[in-house]
């Protein structure tokens, strides 16, 4: 019988592969037998990523690129489609946040820098609508293809602070559902795009923000403790099944949704 989760062989690029969820990711998607091409913007961090990668199999390659470079991009696009002959999955995993697009506890939302906000929604929402558009276009080409966007617990429901980040992952869950209908409508049902929606999970950029040094949480980390029913953050291992199954054989019937990954974050009140 079929083994419907089976994903060797599959070629897949990932953007932002240098970090943590989604270096993760890659590496996960490795060991299951796939091809990976590890993205990221710079060579130095690329190389390293994919030295390491080499330790798994064979099966990786990486090179530089800037999400928001529609150059850069196409020549990445021709590359993977030089060395692969195709490509079945890109997993949008580039993205971040900066100081001035977040509301500090001692600021107001006049405090926010609107050319900082501007830089954060570019990477967040264009830095995954470039890509998907580039990749898509070998999609349409081959028939068949897969994207998975990486959105937020921030994008649903009012967050405080992260107003930036916030703001573009909320546009995130659209454009995965505009272009899932858009791809399937103009091109066939083997074109699939849907999204996951990370709860909390510690990384270099937010260990300080949720945790003091000595492991104890922070007061952003309680909040987000009490607002968890699983009362932890998530390990980095548990998103790797979701992405797996949504560019598996097991999803050809499943575009166009956001699946939360938050240990109940989104369906608990608090209350």
């Amino acid at each position: 019988m079929k083994n419907l989760f089976d994903i060797q062989d599959k070629v897949i690029a990932v953007t932002g592969a240098a970090g943590v969820l989604a270096g993760g990711t890659a590496n996960y998607l490795q060991e299951q037998g796939a091809f990976v091409v590890y993205l990221d913007l710079f060579q130095d961090k690329v190389d390293a990523t994919v030295e390491e990668a080499k330790k798994i199999s064979d099966k990786c390659c990486g090179f530089a690129c800037n999400v928001l470079d529609q150059a850069a991009l196409d020549e990445v696009c021709a590359k993977v489609l030089e060395t692969c002959g195709r490509i079945d999955v890109l997993i949008n995993g580039a993205g971040g946040n900066m100081p001035g697009a977040t509301i500090g506890p001692d600021q107001d939302v006049f405090d926010l820098k609107i050319e900082d906000y501007s830089k954060v929604l570019d990477l967040n929402l264009k830095g995954s609508v470039l890509p998907t558009m580039t990749f898509a276009r070998a999609f349409k080409e081959q028939g068949f293809g897969c994207v998975v966007n990486f959105s937020s617990m921030s994008s649903p429901q009012a967050l405080t602070r992260v107003l930036g980040y916030s703001n573009a992952k909320a546009a995130i869950d659209n454009f995965t559902r505009w272009m899932a209908a858009e791809m399937a409508l103009k091109y066939g049902d083997k074109i699939r795009v849907n999204a996951i929606a990370p709860g909390f999970f510690i990384s270099n950029q937010n260990r300080a923000l949720l945790t003091n040094e000595d492991g104890s949480y922070t007061e952003r980390g309680q909040q987000v403790i009490n607002k968890t029913p699983f009362r932890r953050f998530g390990e980095q291992e548990e998103v790797f099944g979701t992405i797996h199954y949504l560019i598996s054989d097991a999803a050809s019937f499943v575009s166009g949704i956001v699946v939360p990954v938050d240990g109940a974050f989104s369906a608990f009140s608090g209350v």
